[in-house]
């Protein structure tokens, strides 16, 4: 007797719907039923079909068949899209063929329950089949079968079967997309005709992207109130956008194509298509949009972080943790999203607490090749997207001819991103007309590929001819339409010839409008940064007092008592006491404190511990948030292990923020080097390119210790090397009431420019190292430290910065000379001169002046000195030119470091 005869007596489509239930969330399943669904499946992938089918009715077997059909469909539909308008697709096996699902012809007209899983209801197996198709094998490929929250693959399954994933506009829907369709062709031929040959990185073959994210701006704003966009793309298509989504004034475009000067002459301005543009509009319903399209350089991908930090600043200040409000848009190219390591990183950084904005909607401008480079050689993965399975991220795979579909996958997207507050990605399949730039002849790499290319017709022209087909309009229209916008551009362009100059319109205006831009005059004036003792002796208390309740670790209740000894006994405060003290200081007058990088709640070498926690609920307590009720908030997190798109994202985070004390703690120095892209290209030229501001603080320890060549330098060369006019701060402090000054100096200035700050290893305990408390309250920020033995016996003036002083100070007492006088610079850049000079003048005795540092010849500040100390004539002491910044042996760091000091110390006959 058939073990399984039960089965005849449940209806199929129970059995149907349960077992679509058991493929997607097993645990979800009675157990009984599981069991009997694990051995079915296990009897197919061990047996033979005819075995499984005995312990089976055959009619209960089928409808398992079927089910395996449709979900042959859900996880492989994508790979037999028609998604590709020029070139044929890759072959994938094993095809989706009824005989590979144990079907034959002679089931295609059998009505099956199994219908009803994809909408379709009871059908016949040959309609069940031309359903899947037209859900998964048409213009739209969907992958989400990977995905393991049940409820997101249901509601997704829902959406496709509502409509079979295709969609059914109305006529104005579809008169306005192709309006939106026919401004980004207009206007791409328009430019190719007046500006022969001239880069535009246009976005032809991929005109399909203007519609789709006019449709994700619009159906944010009016279905789910979102009032702000925050954009980031390459340049491919830029100018394409800002044009037609921003509003950009079009004679604005033309008249940088015409090669003019720009109108301030206080920049240097960048290339059209890597501008940016924050603008307002206003809906038909009065509602106001902000829309940002945040500048970027020609490094790929390099916008991405800084997207996903202005969406979180705008979260965190303008929409009180809101992340409903704001929507972070990134655009990709295919052979950037596969071949750029940031992708992976800003991806992994999506569902972390200290860098989730909500989710990001990524929609890949698909070309199918990298400026020569055919896809086959761009990637190992099957599609350039496959970096979304990171974290699990459904993606559509779409073909850009189909106007529709792209809208349409677009507002699923949105849909998505809306109800799950997760990352989608949207595969724009389309082509590249031109080459890399339209200079570029593609046919030297890819001539059959651009043989179909030249042949095609664009996505506008293909959808006015189905719009013309279907009645929706007639060829006057279409043509009407074109007319009248080329007629626009026309115009726009004979205007253009009128100006004299270019402008370069500032980013986010609004957020900047307290803030002027100042040159190096003001980087000079001393600020007032005192602050009364009493009210830092209220912070100590505070921060050095275990809460009622709570019971800390007895190490972490050790540390408490240690501040408190500090402050109110003592009186000498080390570095990590004076950090407390500034961010708190700060936090009482409002300003927020946002701190983020490997490690940095605790601190590298444990001398923050910013966030403790409690021994027995865990709970995370920072004592900083507890100081007053009007307090700015403080922000800390622990980071992935990322240096470029961590800081990139906090680069974001301040450039939206600038009453936010944005800090970025690399956990060595040079760890900074992976990151060395964000300070080419933002930190150290964006104010120049962009008219950027932005205050963010970057901590780097550094200083020599015998830890070897990556744990000394934190490769202050480079960054000196990046210092112009006026573009960024550079300091080394000794003191903790310098660098407690330094920080609040950054946030009392009415003007903002990066803080690079080379920050102590060793000094962080050093017994040396302390302020006191009155430094604190009532002292400033001094770019330069005097000495203090009598001026009339100094022979020898040595200059120098950081820990390497300590040094110098202990080989003098160890010597007992007073004939050697140390000025510490405390701010390398820019230089104060003018103090320099007067304590140049106060040693009227002195026959040598020297540079002294720790690193070799080649590295630390001394070629910087050279450049730009020329009040007198400076000798070096220093280790001689090395290929690497320490050695790796204890002993011979030593013997080197002790041979610099020799130096130093010598007589001079």
């Amino acid at each position: 007797m058939d073990k399984f005869s039960f089965l005849n007596a449940v209806h199929t489509e129970f059995i149907a719907d349960l077992y679509d239930q058991y493929l997607i969330n097993p645990d979800s399943v009675e157990t009984s039923w599981r069991s009997f669904f694990q051995g079915y499946d296990f009897a197919n992938e061990n047996y033979s079909l005819t075995d499984a089918k005995v312990q089976i009715p055959d009619n209960v077997y089928k409808e398992f068949k079927v089910i395996d059909l449709i979900n042959g469909y859900r996880t492989r539909g994508h790979l037999f899209t028609k998604t590709n308008p020029v070139r044929a697709r890759r072959q994938y096996t094993p095809t989706l063929d009824i005989e590979n699902f144990g079907l034959s012809e002679n089931d295609l007209d059998t009505v099956f329950d199994a219908g009803s899983m994809i909408g379709s209801g009871k059908n016949t197996l040959r309609n069940i089949i031309k359903h899947l198709k037209n859900i998964y094998c048409d213009s739209i490929g969907v992958e989400y079968m990977y995905i393991r929250n049940p409820e997101e693959i249901k509601w997704l399954q829902k959406q496709l079967n509502r409509n079979s994933n295709h969609p059914n506009y109305s006529v104005d829907s579809k008169k306005y997309i192709l309006q939106k369709l026919n401004q980004a062709v207009t206007f791409e031929n328009f430019l190719q005709t007046k500006y022969v040959g001239q880069k535009r990185f246009s976005l032809e073959g991929g005109e399909t992207l203007i519609p789709a994210i006019s449709s994700v701006i619009r159906n944010a704003a009016e279905v789910y109130d979102v009032d702000e966009f925050v954009l980031g793309m390459a340049h491919r298509g830029r100018l394409n956008t800002l044009t037609n989504i921003f509003r950009k004034p079009i004679r604005d475009v033309f008249s940088e194509f015409e090669g003019k000067d720009f109108e301030d002459k206080t920049i240097d301005g960048d290339v059209k298509y890597h501008l940016g543009l924050t603008i307002s509009k206003t809906l038909k319903n009065n509602k106001e949009l902000k829309m940002n399209l945040v500048p970027n350089p020609s490094h790929l991908e390099t916008v991405g972080p800084i997207v996903e930090g202005i969406t979180r600043a705008r979260i965190d200040k303008a929409y009180g943790g809101n992340n409903s409000k704001i929507l972070p848009i990134i655009v990709h190219g295919d052979a950037a999203i596969a071949g750029q390591g940031l992708v992976y990183e800003v991806t992994q950084m999506s569902k972390l607490p200290g860098y989730s904005t909500g989710g990001t909607i990524h929609i890949v401008v698909n070309n199918q090749i990298g400026f020569t480079t055919n896809y086959l050689d761009g990637r190992s993965s099957t599609y350039c997207t496959d970096v979304a399975k990171v974290t699990l991220s459904p993606v559509l795979h779409v073909n850009a001819d189909d106007v529709e579909a792209v809208v349409h996958a677009t507002e699923m997207a949105l849909d998505f991103r809306m109800k799950f507050k997760r990352d989608i990605f949207i595969d724009l399949l389309g082509y590249r007309k031109y080459g890399h730039n339209e200079g570029d002849e593609p046919r030297f790499t890819q001539p059959k590929l651009y043989k179909a290319i030249a042949k095609h017709k664009n996505p506008r022209d293909i959808y006015a001819q189905k719009l013309i087909a279907e009645g929706t309009i007639d060829a006057a229209f279409f043509n009407n339409s074109i007319a009248e916008f080329k007629n626009l551009l026309e115009k726009e362009y004979q205007l253009s010839k009128e100006a004299e100059t270019s402008k370069v319109r500032e980013f986010m205006q609004d957020t900047w409008e307290d803030f002027d831009r100042h040159r190096l005059d003001a980087m000079l004036f001393s600020e007032d940064t005192s602050y009364e003792k009493t009210k830092l002796q209220e912070i100590s208390k505070i921060v050095s007092t275990v809460p009622e309740g709570v019971k800390f670790l007895r190490k972490a209740e050790r540390i408490l008592r240690d501040r408190n000894k500090m402050i109110f006994e003592t009186d000498k405060i080390d570095w990590g006491m004076g950090e407390t003290l500034a961010y708190g200081s700060l936090l009482q007058e409002g300003f927020d404190v946002r701190i983020s990088g490997q490690d940095v709640e605790r601190g590298t070498f444990s001398h923050r511990h910013a966030i403790l926690r409690d021994e027995i609920s865990e709970e995370r307590i920072n004592l900083l948030n507890t100081i007053s009720d009007n307090q700015g908030q403080m922000y800390i997190y622990n980071s992935l292990l990322s240096e470029y798109g961590v800081l990139g994202f906090d680069y974001g985070y301040a450039m939206a923020n600038p009453n936010t004390l944005t800090i970025w703690e690399a956990q060595f120095g040079d760890f900074s080097n992976g990151a060395q892209i964000i300070f080419d290209q933002y930190l150290s030229a964006a104010e120049d390119k962009w008219k950027l501001q932005n205050g963010i603080v970057i901590l780097l320890p550094h200083g020599y210790e015998g830890q070897g060549s990556e744990h000394s330098s934190a490769r202050m060369e480079r960054f000196l090397q990046l210092c112009a006019i006026d573009n960024m701060i550079v300091a080394d402090c000794t003191t903790p009431a310098n660098f407690y000054h330094l920080l609040r100096r950054q946030m009392k200035r009415k003007y903002r420019k990066p803080l690079i700050v080379f920050t102590p290893k060793s000094l962080l305990r050093h017994p040396l190292v302390t302020s006191s408390l009155d430094e604190f309250a009532n002292g400033s920020f001094q770019e330069v430290i005097d000495d203090t033995i009598a001026p009339e016996n100094v022979t020898k003036l040595v200059f120098c910065t950081g820990k390497f002083y300590y040094d110098l100070l202990a080989e003098r007492a160890t010597l007992e000379r007073n004939d050697i006088a140390f000025v510490r610079i405390e701010q390398l850049f820019p230089l104060h001169l003018d103090k320099l000079q007067q304590i140049i003048d106060k040693y009227s005795n002195v026959k040598n002046y020297v540079w002294a540092q720790e690193e070799p010849e080649n590295m630390g500040a001394w070629s910087y000195m050279l450049q730009r100390f020329r009040l007198v004539h400076l000798e070096v002491a220093s280790q001689p030119f090395y290929a690497v910044p320490a050695a790796g042996s204890t002993a011979r760091f030593k013997r080197r470091h002790q041979r610099i000091l020799d130096n130093i110390f010598q007589t001079n006959e």
